[in-house]
């Protein structure tokens, strides 16, 4: 019998609940309940919103707790949180002192995985660098299980992964907070103020990014930042093999960029050429790390000449730095991915010329001044919205090279930013929507966004531009 195949048989006669009916939960919870476990789904979206999720959903055989009370008397051995719900949720503390078990999709799939397990988690390049590995073992012949905040929940097809498998998956400070288990490979891009409207602080946001490395064994590996301040704290926590990637420096064991632009690879001194920066497809020095990333977690499992072909062939992912038209002369990118300054300057950094930016968005509690440099070297036209907008202009007001220019111009809708954008571009000029910000003031996800902006700047010169609401009526 599976560790799956036990975990089911043992709680076959629990109550489950799960809190939050996310893209992520709707499948879990149906696992649950075609298995004739009572399940409970609770979420404080109504059922007008949820539509035919709640139809298919309560067709499963869960019972639907929705609205307002949502959290109230809850009645289940077994509680499984929404990565987005807080931690400290009043009612999920309340649960755990009553004894209940609280826990999440992620960490019973860690508990059940019978394959080699890899983990990305950081501030920024999670996605791409996830993605590179899953491309890397996929292109190797190696049958890979993608997700965890890349948006696949993974334990619905728990008992369909072999052994010879191989789980691949991002795992954001939301999830790890909880996690007491830790990856065979665990890596960690970088670290920088993010999410801080959630989180305590800084250090608590810090201590669940550790969480990843905290519970390796001895014949575990763990890659990590040599550029990074924090990243570079964290291998006090290795207890298995340390590799380290850079872009800044040669490393004694793990990747990093050579001056004259090459990939290498230091097996404790000694040096193996992969290939030159320029090979890659997809641009920027960030995609470059995220390369080094990849490769140092993957070295001894994929040849060289995989990791080549991908370099060459990989087009990128979505929402990243993503060329979407061009016109008249105008390349129009979408970077929605761009949640935070650091991303936003990475992004930035990937044009040889000044661009037309698109910014603003949710508030999440962290500093924009370190943006400013970016904007005044990168940026001819900072068109802003959201409720990030005025900390934006105010980090670029107050930094003492700034002159005017970039020029700012506050709008009102993503409608209204990209009708303005393409008001003042001319032929040549880029414009790119990296917003430094979240989505959630307008948008239900980043990647919602970027559609709404990628269908705005398709309709250019054919008709007027449509909302988020005509295009999609579940984005909110």
């Amino acid at each position: 019998m599976t560790n799956a195949e036990k975990f089911f048989e043992k709680i076959k006669d629990k109550k489950v609940a799960f809190i939050g009916i996310g893209v992520s939960h709707t499948d879990v919870i149906r696992q649950f309940a075609e298995k004739g476990i009572s399940t409970e789904a609770r979420d404080k979206t109504d059922r007008e919103k949820l539509g035919e999720t709640a139809e298919l959903l309560e067709k499963s055989g869960a019972v639907l707790k929705l609205g307002e009370g949502y959290l109230d008397d809850i009645d289940a051995d077994i509680v499984f949180r929404t990565p987005g719900m807080n931690w400290w949720n009043p009612a999920l503390c309340e649960l755990r002192r009553e004894g209940k078990a609280v826990t999440s999709e992620m960490e019973v799939f860690f508990d059940l995985c019978p394959c080699k397990k890899y983990a990305v988690t950081g501030s920024d390049g999670k996605t791409t660098t996830t993605t590179l590995i899953s491309e890397f073992l996929s292109a190797e012949g190696k049958t890979v299980h993608k997700g965890g905040n890349i948006g696949r929940a993974l334990l619905p097809i728990i008992e369909e992964i072999k052994d010879e498998d191989r789980a691949v998956v991002e795992l954001s400070s939301f999830q790890l907070i909880s996690m007491r288990t830790s990856p065979d490979v665990a890596v960690v891009t970088n670290v920088a103020p993010n999410h801080l409207d959630v989180h305590k602080d800084m250090e608590e946001y810090i201590e669940a990014k550790r969480n990843v490395l905290r519970h390796q064994n001895a014949f575990s590996v763990a890659v990590l930042n040599a550029d990074n301040v924090i990243t570079k704290s964290m291998a006090e926590l290795v207890r298995g093999e340390l590799r380290w990637f850079s872009h800044l420096n040669p490393v004694e064991n793990g990747s990093f960029l050579r001056e004259d632009g090459m990939l290498c690879y230091s097996e404790h001194g000694k040096v193996t050429e992969l290939f030159h920066r320029s090979e890659i497809k997809i641009p920027g020095l960030h995609n470059v790390e995220n390369y080094l990333t990849a490769i140092a977690a993957t070295w001894g499992e994929v040849s060289l000449e995989t990791m080549y072909s991908v370099a060459k062939n990989f087009g990128g992912v979505e929402h990243r730095i993503e060329l979407c038209r061009e016109f008249e002369g105008v390349k129009w990118y979408n970077d929605s991915i761009a949640t935070s300054p650091t991303r936003t300057i990475a992004g930035l950094s990937c044009f040889d010329q000044k661009v037309i930016l698109l910014a603003g968005g949710y508030d999440k509690n962290i500093p924009y001044a370190p943006l400013a440099p970016s904007l005044i070297e990168k940026v001819k036209l900072l068109i802003l919205c959201g409720a990030t907008a005025p900390k934006i202009a105010e980090a670029l007001q107050n930094h003492p090279d700034y002159d005017g220019t970039p020029e700012m111009i506050f709008v009102e809708d993503m409608e209204e930013a990209v009708s303005t954008a393409y008001a003042y571009a001319e032929e040549g000029d880029i414009v790119t929507l990296s917003p430094a910000s979240a989505s959630f003031d307008r948008y239900k996800n980043f990647e919602i966004r970027g559609k709404h902006f990628k269908e705005l700047v398709s309709k250019i010169g054919q008709v007027e531009g449509l909302s988020a609401e005509e295009l999609w009526p579940e984005y909110k």
